[in-house]
């Protein structure tokens, strides 16, 4: 075991794939001998595994980073005796989207590790545990393609679960999303890699499997597609459960919706993100389809999967959107009739394509626009709800 810098704390912002990242993360730390706590206050190191989708979401990681500083400094006032400001790590997203200029925004921060260089962590944590080398800051945000022994730790939060990423980035380039640009272009795992991960979880205990992408299904290794890595999956011995997030609907097919309706142990759970029901939006956010691609998809999900349910992705207030175009997204819910929807206000993120239109729905007609359809889809849950 470590000396210095044993002990770790990480917390994590955002969606699953940052969960697995942290999960990952841990793993290599506990192999390279370092200990793990769920104590920030005792940690000797503290990372931030961050995420740049929204604003606010950026906003909670400096608010979190300035609070240790603040501690810190509180205690080395108070003439706290072996009290010395932890080092702290944003890993992530915004590591990736702000690079070197963290340490600009906020001097506090000592190491940022972007998504494809996270295996370059511990070390990170042992060269500036090092004598002398305490004061020196250390960004890794060039990496291409993670290596995929970083999978093979064994590591996961919960005995139960695992969750298991199957492709990194995204190569569709939606106007409004910073993901590509901070996670890289889609880079599609080796299903031999993946199926040996699974394998081994179950070894361990796991029961339950969560395949991750930013685009599962776009998931393709050579020959092998999608659909055939859900089929092989389902065979997996020892599983009794699986499911998969996130899905676009450019590349969801009634194909797909017959594979889940057959694979007996995979979860009749579908995550769609939607957006938006207006044509008009859809094409300035570079979605790829149309209203009446996704009513026609989600109309065949619910004909071929029987009792499946469906959940979506909104964002109201996008850049041009008019009470006509809202009321077309509106419209959508009432017609679709998802089963949950995670419903966002527009927020424009540095370097998308978004960011060359003007940002003209004011804050309070966001705030009218999210509420309204918030209320729509509780009413829809509560009429489900009763229906059962």
């Amino acid at each position: 075991m470590r000396e210095d810098r044993k002990k770790i704390f990480i917390r994590t912002f955002g969606c699953q794939m940052n969960v697995r990242d942290s999960e990952v993360v841990a793993g290599l730390l506990r192999r390279a001998g370092y200990s793990l706590t769920d104590d920030e206050s005792a940690a000797d190191v503290v990372i931030f595994n961050t995420c740049s989708v929204r604003q606010h979401a950026e906003d909670k990681v400096w608010s979190a980073v300035g609070n240790i500083v603040k501690r810190a400094k509180a205690q080395k006032e108070a003439k706290a005796r072996g009290i010395k400001k932890p080092l702290i790590g944003l890993i992530g997203c915004m590591a990736q989207n702000y690079r070197e200029q963290v340490f600009e925004r906020s001097p506090g921060v000592d190491f940022a590790v972007g998504p494809s260089d996270i295996e370059k962590i511990p070390g990170i944590i042992g060269q500036l545990s090092a004598k002398g080398l305490y004061e020196r800051k250390i960004w890794e945000t060039d990496g291409q393609v993670r290596p995929e022994d970083i999978y093979h730790t064994g590591f996961y939060a919960d005995p139960e679960h695992a969750y298991v990423v199957i492709s990194e980035g995204c190569s569709n380039y939606c106007s409004y999303c910073v993901v590509p640009y901070v996670r890289g272009s889609l880079h599609n795992r080796g299903h031999q890699g993946i199926l040996k991960e699974i394998r081994s979880a179950l070894a361990n205990g796991v029961s339950r499997v969560t395949l991750l992408g930013q685009n599962v299904n776009a998931y393709q290794d050579g020959n092998f597609s999608f659909i055939d890595l859900l089929q092989a999956v389902n065979k997996l011995p020892g599983l009794q459960e699986f499911t998969f997030v996130t899905s676009h609907p450019r590349d969801t097919t009634p194909e797909l919706f017959r594979v889940m309706a057959g694979c007996d142990k995979l979860k009749k759970n579908l995550h769609l993100p939607v957006q938006s029901g207006s044509d008009k939006v859809l094409k300035a956010m570079n979605r790829g389809y149309t209203r009446k691609f996704y009513l026609d998809l989600a109309d065949n999900y619910r004909k071929i999967v029987k009792g499946g349910t469906l959940t979506t992705d909104i964002i109201v207030g996008f850049c041009g959107e008019t009470e006509e175009d809202f009321r077309d997204t509106f419209d959508l819910v009432k017609a679709v009739e998802f089963n949950a929807a995670y419903i966002f206000k527009y927020s424009p993120r540095p370097g998308t394509k978004a960011l060359d239109r003007p940002d003209d729905v004011t804050v309070e007609e966001k705030e009218r626009r999210h509420a309204l359809i918030l209320d729509l889809q509780k009413s829809i849950c509560a009429q489900k709800k009763v229906k059962k």
